[in-house]
């Protein structure tokens, strides 16, 4: 069939419902929700059997859904309606939770249930359960809905939705997310954070400043200190004390700049931050009774397991720099096998657009930013004496997407989806070494149909060009489960030191053929164009995602009906 999605951004969920009906032989074209002049001039040109909407913040016009079906994909289970699903089920407390595929009329989230799914909620923070649960569910049930739909036409399926137990429930305000520093316990504190996590935060203040919290971690040993009071630093965010505990804090977004936009905390306080005490753990510190931390490593099994959640997969300079740190540590340790578990959200997404655009120089800083993971790449490439692991527990794009081929092996999980392109940043060239790393991994095809695919892939596709060596586990528990069975069989291997002695002769004929700083040197000499040349679309481009500015049209690679001058 011939289906339109009509969504307010290509966001995770909706590339990987492009993505599941392509590959069942669907013809998807995607149109951004700007106007309604403009979604109803799309559905005149393109004439889909169905529209699928993915993401929406607005009503669907009447004009579109009163003349063509259209399947609105809602975050909550049957029967519930109202624009704060998630939030609401995570500041209650449910236990169980869904995704109901329903068909659009006149009253929201009221019309015909095609198909529902549902899922067993866990401790998160609202964008990663929709990354990972909502996604997972939305993909089955949306697969389930088109098929019925194929096989009935436009006549909703006759689903029996009495004694659904959801319901209207209004738009969660912030003086629903409200925090009562003297009254509420670390933990709902944290439920109330992570309910409004990705958007729109809670509103609070901050060292006497007005802003937005994001990325909430309880903090096992509480403070000697009143509830509220900021008493620590650590990795860019701050401790704050509750009744019974301390949170750690993130990111924040400032009220008090008119185009603010979220930032760690360190560096949207970086005066008031600094002259915290720090309270740092060492990386290899046991989990317990440690706290919370962007990166840790263990060992087990004869292998070491180096992990770095960083927030939204964005890696700024500094932690580029504490990763590298944290490499060399593991890489000076007996075990001659290395899993790189990045976050369990993002592996990684490359350089932090947010703190560079926060910079004095915003293109000073990107420099600093490419210099240091391209250091950290380097870092990977030239490990020899162990076997390194690019585990992929979830999505990889950009930068973070070429690092993870520096590693010997690539794991991903089913359905995580990689975006190996740089240009949809502003036509940006991309560095990390990826004119080395690419084309001696690719099976099929030139680099250049990869860069210039500028779609997402899935794991299995990655696996067919060769990016990916492996993919397995259809949950994260399983997923994790199975690499370390993987791993510590890897290390256990008796031809182990030959794979070894194998991968430093393969390093040296390499080097010998072209050293690396020579595909650096090149790389970085695109870079310097992109940041300091006359052509300002990378500054364009990352000033307007950072601040999430409503696009004015939709690219041509997404809308095949606005294709030859549509």
């Amino acid at each position: 069939m011939r289906i339109l999605f009509l969504t307010r951004s290509f966001n995770g969920l909706a590339q990987r419902l492009y993505l599941e009906l392509t590959a069942l032989g669907h013809e998807v074209s995607v149109e951004l929700d700007i106007a309604d002049a403009v979604t109803i001039e799309a559905v005149a040109l393109y004439r889909p059997d169905l529209v699928i909407a993915p993401f929406l913040k607005r009503a669907i016009p009447e004009a579109v859904w009163r003349d063509t079906v259209c399947l609105v994909v809602h975050p909550g289970i049957v029967g519930d309606r109202g624009p704060s699903a998630l939030d609401w089920a995570i500041v209650d407390g449910e236990r169980a939770w869904g995704v109901t595929v329903l068909q659009a009329e006149a009253e929201l989230d009221a019309g015909p249930v095609w198909a529902s799914e549902p899922f067993a909620m866990r401790e998160a923070t609202k964008s990663s359960l929709y990354r990972r649960e909502v996604t997972e569910a939305a993909a089955r049930a949306v697969t389930r809905a088109v098929q019925r739909f194929a096989a009935t036409g436009p006549c909703p399926p006759p689903i029996d939705t009495r004694g659904a137990r959801g319901r209207w429930r209004a738009p969660m305000q912030q003086a629903d997310r409200r925090i009562d520093w003297e009254r509420d316990a670390a933990a709902t504190v944290v439920r109330k954070i992570r309910a409004a996590d990705g958007a729109p935060g809670v509103l609070d203040r901050l060292f006497g400043v007005p802003c937005r919290l994001f990325d909430a971690h309880a903090e096992r040993q509480a403070p000697d200190a009143p509830p509220g009071c900021v008493v620590g630093r650590r990795e860019g965010a701050v401790l704050r004390a509750t009744v019974d505990g301390a949170v750690w804090i993130g990111h924040v977004r400032r009220e008090d700049r008119g185009d603010a936009f979220k930032l760690p905390t360190a560096v949207a306080f970086e005066d008031q931050v600094a002259s915290l005490p720090e309270r740092s753990i060492e990386v290899d510190a046991p989990a317990d009774p440690c706290g919370w931390r962007e990166i840790r490593y263990e060992a087990a099994g004869g292998v070491g397991y180096l992990s770095f959640d960083f927030y939204n997969g964005a890696m700024s300079t500094a932690q580029c720099e504490r990763l590298k740190a944290a490499l060399r540590l593991a890489l000076a340790r007996p075990e001659r096998v290395l899993v790189l578990f990045g976050g369990t959200d993002f592996w990684s997404n490359g350089i932090h657009l947010n703190v560079i655009e926060a910079a004095e120089s915003p293109a000073d800083e990107s420099w600093r930013n490419i210099i240091a993971i391209d250091d950290l790449t380097q870092a990977l490439i030239e490990a020899t004496d162990c076997l390194v692991v690019a585990a992929m527990q979830g999505n990889a794009g950009a930068g973070g997407a070429f690092m993870a081929l520096a590693a010997d092996q690539v794991w991903a999980r089913h359905g995580v989806i990689l975006n190996p392109h740089y240009k949809n940043m502003g036509n940006l060239y991309g560095s990390e070494y990826w004119t080395y790393l690419l084309p001696r991994r690719l099976r099929a095809g030139g680099p250049g149909a990869v860069m210039e695919h500028r779609l997402p892939v899935p794991a299995s596709r990655a696996a067919e060009l060769g990016l990916v060596d492996a993919v397995f586990g259809d949950t994260a528990q399983e997923f994790v489960a199975t690499v370390r069975e993987r791993a510590t069989a890897l290390a256990a291997r008796s031809d182990l030191p030959a794979l070894l002695d194998a991968k430093r002769l393969q390093r040296g004929r390499d080097e010998a053929a072209k050293p690396l700083a020579a595909y650096r040197e090149e790389e970085l000499a695109r870079m310097r164009r992109n940041f300091y040349g006359f052509d300002p679309s990378y500054h364009i481009a990352r000033s307007n995602f950072v601040r999430r500015v409503a696009p004015s049209w939709t690219p041509r690679h997404l809308a095949i009906h606005r294709r030859g001058g549509g």
